[in-house]
């Protein structure tokens, strides 16, 4: 489930927030970070914790793709389309990105997780659960035993998903959301801060409330 090339050194990309919390969990592991790259207006852009930005994500392309990892540091709010971009598109040049997990979380031997996937401080992943590329399992979400999640979601935290919850690609749930056993969450929805999912939620779809009620289609 770590790193599975922990001797390459990481560019991260973006210099916001998220990429902050990212390059906070690095610095506590063996990994070595190169600097951040920022799409526009890198001048304004200070070091972050100490890691210098190096310039735009051209500069990734100065590199041989079997010399580094990526970062995403991009992050989400409602909308994963950013984030998602900026994955697809290094991908498709031949560029891998790094797995990162808090060292404070807690994942059974038995979860399969995929490339880019990133495990904030608190989190609890129970056995038999897989977590799909480019994913953000976010500050103390707990997800029980055989979940899946789909790629490119973001889990705000302090998620709850019950056993056997299904999670689209694209989809955010948002902050102290909760969904309860076996629910299948479409793709591209969006779950409100702490709304309480007690059935299927469409592909395209915002719920909110207690309990979760669709809003609009997206």
């Amino acid at each position: 489930m770590n790193n599975k090339r922990p001797d390459l050194p990481v560019i991260v990309l973006g210099a916001g927030g998220h990429a902050k919390v990212l390059i906070d969990l690095m610095l506590h592991q063996p990994i070595r970070i190169i600097g951040i790259t920022e799409r526009d207006n890198i001048d304004h852009y200070r070091p972050v914790l100490g890691i210098p930005v190096i310039g735009s994500d051209d500069t990734i392309l100065k590199y041989p793709v079997s010399d580094i990892q990526l970062v995403n540091g991009v992050g989400s709010g409602a909308n994963l389309a950013g984030r998602t971009r900026v994955f697809d598109y290094f991908k498709n040049l031949g560029y891998s990105f790094a797995i990162l997990i808090h060292s404070s979380a807690l994942i059974s031997e038995y979860v399969e997780v995929k490339e880019g996937v990133q495990v904030m401080a608190g989190a609890i992943i129970q056995a038999g659960s897989l977590l799909g590329c480019n994913t953000i399992i976010n500050t103390r979400v707990s997800v029980d035993h055989d979940c899946i999640i789909g790629n490119n979601v973001h889990l705000a935290p302090g998620v709850t998903l019950s056993g056997g919850v299904i999670v689209g690609d694209g989809t955010h749930i948002g902050t102290g959301a909760t969904v309860i056993q076996n629910i299948h969450i479409g793709r591209n929805s969006l779950i409100g801060a702490g709304a309480v999912v007690v059935g299927n939620v469409p592909d395209n779809t915002v719920v909110m409330g207690v309990p979760g009620r669709v809003i609009k289609y997206r």
